[in-house]
């Protein structure tokens, strides 16, 4: 699932503020306690971050000598 920062960035404002309705990029969602807004800033967070650093791929050729020609 893709997550934006503008969704982390509401998610925390709501959370400090103590509000449970939550509104980014034309989309509200309440969530029914606090604890269910923390969990969903930790997986936004993880998701960001495991996104980030990514490694590209490595792409290589293998060569091979047999040593005795």
């Amino acid at each position: 699932m893709s997550f934006t920062d503008a969704e982390l960035a509401a998610l925390k404002r709501a959370f400090a503020a103590g509000t449970l309705r939550v509104s980014y990029e034309g989309k509200t969602v309440e969530y029914g306690n606090a604890d269910d807004l923390l969990r969903r800033i930790h997986t936004i967070e993880g998701e960001i971050a495991a996104g980030r650093s990514r490694s590209l791929p490595v792409a290589g050729v293998a060569g091979f000598r047999r040593g005795d020609r």
